[in-house]
């Protein structure tokens, strides 16, 4: 600060820089930028770190091992970068790592790692709202939303611009394909095609998730190349397999399209087709 030693204690130099509530917990050993909030009875415990312009909100807990990017807001009652809920979990040195500009709601819960040197990754700009779940070693692409109370298990990939609604549990080691949309409620339980609007249990894709990629600005064209391939892969009487060799012979493959077919032939958790839409 203007007119100050420039050789000073940490924790005076944090205090000038930080809205620290008198009776939040800051361990000595955490890293704190400047612009941070921690608010009442917040817990920031040693080799936490926490970027610029953060907001720690009451009752919150930011376990060691974390690194938070920057204007992050971690709601009332949160405990980001707990112990992984694994039985395999011995105590291993494992992380939790978040980018910039997301928002964990209240009572959010983000578990570390297992696995040695492993982590748990959260990238930008993504929203979680209150009572979401997120556990060990998942990883969330950006611009994800998730309504009140999603679970996520352990070792599941959500891609960029997924949304997911209230309610819904998702299995360990499912991947969630991007701009897709799952309904609220919803079991999700084998790997969820990019782009498509799914729901239900057991989960079934009804089309498009035209409105989300419409606010992506994915062309009129390319929406109506992927809604042609999803007739064809997730409402004919084909076995995956033929849909996908119809798709790239009757339909225009667009990047998305490519996308698309590259997934389900990699898919892993079952596979989507006309026995699961019954």
């Amino acid at each position: 600060m203007p007119g100050r030693d420039i050789v000073q204690d940490s924790l005076e130099w944090r205090e000038d820089l930080t809205d620290i509530h008198p009776t939040a917990i800051v361990d000595s050993g955490a890293e704190i930028a400047s612009g941070v909030v921690v608010g009442p009875f917040a817990v920031v415990e040693k080799g936490a770190k926490i970027g610029a312009e953060c907001v720690i909100e009451a009752h919150a807990i930011v376990r060691h091992s974390t690194t938070i990017g920057e204007r992050n807001v971690i709601g009332h009652g949160s405990v980001i970068g707990g112990d992984p809920q694994d039985r395999k979990y011995s105590g291993e040195p494992t992380f939790l790592q978040i980018g910039n500009d997301n928002v964990f709601r209240e009572f959010v819960t983000v578990h570390r790692a297992t696995g040695e040197g492993k982590s748990t990754v959260v990238g930008n700009n993504n929203y979680l709202m209150a009572f979401c779940h997120l556990g060990h070693n998942t990883v969330l692409y950006d611009n994800i939303t998730m309504a009140n109370s999603v679970g996520v298990s352990g070792h599941v990939t959500i891609e960029n611009g997924v949304n997911i609604g209230g309610m819904t549990g998702i299995h360990q080691f499912v991947r969630i394909g991007q701009f897709s949309m799952v309904g609220g409620m919803s079991r999700v339980t084998k790997d969820v095609p990019p782009f498509m609007l799914t729901e239900g249990t057991p989960l079934r894709v009804y089309d498009i998730n035209s409105i989300g990629l419409r606010r992506m600005g994915v062309t009129p064209n390319v929406r109506l190349a992927l809604h042609k391939a999803c007739k064809l892969l997730f409402r004919s009487e084909m076995g995956m397999a033929r849909a996908i060799q119809a798709v790239r012979r009757e339909v225009e493959v667009t990047p998305e399209v490519e996308y698309l077919l590259n997934f389900l032939e990699n898919a892993g958790g079952g596979r989507f087709g006309r026995q699961d839409q019954r």
